[in-house]
């Protein structure tokens, strides 16, 4: 049975002179609805470049991306503006939050961009935020702004989380609340959450690691099925 993401046979060059860079070079593998995937290798292996292709922000040099058996290297730039607008959820390093809106207005900025209303309040008192409404970024620590980074990346209801080194910015015991808080995610909204990472400790997670070195599959982790998945405690595993 097909996943839900499939990567088939792709490859991403970059071109400089002479020289040609394959960033990430003959990818497959497959990814079902709901798992929680872990991408891992150093710098340099190909994690972000292959985060990239998958939410629609590079073009493939070849080969095919298959989601919810939809090829969106075919899609056009519009096409893949809606895909990204109402599919994908990013959640970044660095969170690349608005510095002079509030919370609050971070998360409504997206109703502009999926054409609906959305409740932002409803998503930041998920995420144990109510008192931050109308914080700016720079009031909040940095644990905080990832949340407000999530919750806005949650607030469209999307079918995947795109994460790229969410904690690399956090100190380890924040590190391990966001992780915490996105693999609850994972397990109660059944979203696909994937993220890119060195750091191995969070790999103990998954339902899939996905072994990267210099733009080519090491290996991959499949976590045997014991009917026991949403029964995992997080902060056990991590702690």
């Amino acid at each position: 049975m097909s996943g839900f993401i499939e990567f088939q046979n792709v490859t991403k060059e970059y071109i400089n002179g002479d020289e040609v860079l394959k960033a990430v070079n003959n990818l497959n593998f497959t990814i079902d609805k709901g798992e929680f995937v872990v991408i891992l290798g150093p710098s340099g292996s190909g994690k972000s470049t292959l985060l990239n292709l998958l939410g629609g922000l590079d073009h493939v040099s070849s080969g095919n991306i298959m989601v919810n058996s939809h090829d969106i290297t075919g899609y056009s730039d519009n096409d893949l503006t809606e895909y990204r607008a109402h599919e994908v959820g990013f959640i970044f390093q660095f969170y690349n939050l608005i510095p002079n809106l509030t919370a609050l207005e971070n998360l409504e900025l997206i109703s502009d961009v999926i054409g609906r209303k959305i409740d932002g309040k409803s998503m930041l008192d998920r995420l144990n935020l109510t008192e931050h409404y109308h914080n700016f970024p720079s009031e909040l620590s940095g644990g905080e702004q990832q949340r407000v980074s999530i919750a806005r990346a949650l607030v469209k209801n999307p079918n995947m989380l795109l994460c790229d080194e969410p904690t690399g910015a956090l100190d380890s015991n924040t590190g391990d609340m966001v992780i915490e808080l996105l693999y609850d995610i994972c397990r109660e909204n059944k979203t696909t959450v994937i993220i890119v990472t060195h750091n191995e400790d969070i790999a103990s997670l998954a339902d899939k690691v996905i072994h990267l070195k210099n733009g080519i599959i090491e290996s991959i982790d499949t976590k045997l099925d014991d009917g026991n998945a949403d029964s995992i405690d997080a902060e056990e595993v991590l702690t």
